[in-house]
């Protein structure tokens, strides 16, 4: 494992999100081996539109998560949320912005001794800090198609794709979050690898044991219950798929746990149950009491095509049936879970992962996921990292 190094993260994602991302889970490990980390919350890529009916609730949630201010986490992580300017089709703001976050992150590294850090990238527009933090390394990981995004931000894809091929050419190590992000790329591949989500296997497979208590949230809701942790946006859930249900199907109880975003059409279904956000180590105890666990995405979209839920992953640690729209990144392991390729089947592998009661498929399906923790990922990725840096000093 990696160890004695510095690491500077930038997420693409907050740290304070209640469902931990593939960085959280990585750097949370790279610090217990003995590592200084500074994580950098999202500098986001750009306000979405006036007519976004979220922008207002994000601009709050991004300004709560500045007034956190520099804390410390207990694996020693520092984690930051310095302000930038949200206007990255302007060069002088990138520019404002380089100074700003060059300025703060590096304060923090004085003052925590960080030194000659690993410079992590997880979006594309903290490119501008590449070269301006002494780093000794360029990690860019990629778990978005990024330009494909038009929901969350008004900046101009033209624009996020340049910022993505700069971080793509000035990387030493490229990491790809999904089998599809991969196979697309055309620069730096002889930098490349399939970075492949994890779990946290021992945390998820509690589940299976029959020994944790469900949660009262849960067993309040009736049985058949169809269970979905995560984001919610009315660009993501297959609305039209949880509408059909609730015509053809109004015994089945839809659980979705997670933030909210406004717009959702569903929201007055009788048969619907949103959920706030619950805490990570609470999780299990909410999963505990599916039936189903879901990921009822809507794959048409070019950017939700190119997703790799680490959900999944954590759906069949539970044992639990898993039904899913089609991902490219899941096809590998259709073995174990029920893949829907369209809204007509989506219902028939439900009601077919209700009727189950083999408990061999139980098994197979965590028998799918027991070796890809997070804790094999770090080492792997320690492994290429060192290799890395043993290279550029030859």
């Amino acid at each position: 494992m990696l160890t004695g190094k510095s690491i500077v993260c930038f997420g693409g994602e907050d740290w304070w999100y209640h469902h931990p991302h593939s960085k959280n889970h990585l750097m949370k490990r790279f610090a217990r081996a003995g590592n200084k980390v500074i994580f950098v919350n999202s500098i986001s890529m750009g306000l979405a539109s006036l007519t976004n009916k979220d922008l207002v609730p994000r601009v709050v949630r991004k300004l709560r998560s500045y007034s956190k201010l520099a804390r410390t986490t207990e694996e020693g992580i520092t984690v930051v949320s310095p302000p930038a300017l949200p206007f990255f089709g302007s060069r002088a703001a990138r520019m404002a912005n380089q100074r700003l976050l060059r300025a703060q992150v590096g304060r923090l590294m004085r003052s925590r001794g960080l030194t000659s850090p690993i410079l992590w990238i997880a979006i594309p527009t903290a490119v501008d800090m590449i070269g301006h933090l002494g780093e000794q390394l360029v990690v860019y990981q990629v778990s978005d198609k990024y330009d494909a995004n038009t929901m969350d931000h008004a900046t101009d894809p033209r624009l996020i794709q340049t910022l993505h091929e700069r971080a793509i050419d000035a990387a030493d190590i490229i990491f790809y979050s999904g089998r599809k992000l991969l196979q697309e790329a055309t620069r730096g591949r002889e930098r490349s690898y399939l970075l492949e989500q994890a779990v946290d296997f021992a945390h998820w497979s509690r589940v299976a044991t029959g020994e944790i208590q469900v949660a009262q949230e849960i067993e309040r809701i009736p049985r058949p219950r169809l269970g979905y942790f995560g984001a919610i946006e009315p660009w993501l859930v297959d609305q039209e798929l949880i509408r059909k249900a609730a015509r053809e199907r109004p015994d089945w109880h839809w659980v979705f746990i997670g933030n909210r975003s406004r717009g959702m059409e569903i929201e007055q279904l009788s048969n619907v149950h949103f959920l706030p956000p619950v805490p990570y180590a609470e999780l299990p105890t909410y999963a505990a009491g599916f039936d189903v666990c879901v990921l009822p995405w809507e794959t048409e979209q070019a950017f939700t095509s190119y997703g790799s839920a680490i959900k999944v992953r954590e759906y069949l640690a539970t044992g639990k049936p898993v039904v899913i729209a089609p991902l490219p990144e899941y096809e590998p392991m259709r073995d174990v879970l029920r893949i829907a390729r369209s809204r007509e089947q989506f219902l028939e592998l439900v009601q077919k992962a209700l009727e189950e009661r083999d408990p061999q498929a139980a098994r197979a399906r965590q028998s799918a996921v027991i070796n890809g923790t997070w804790d094999a990922r770090a080492e792997w990725v320690s492994e290429i990292i060192e290799k890395a840096i043993r290279d550029k000093e030859q």
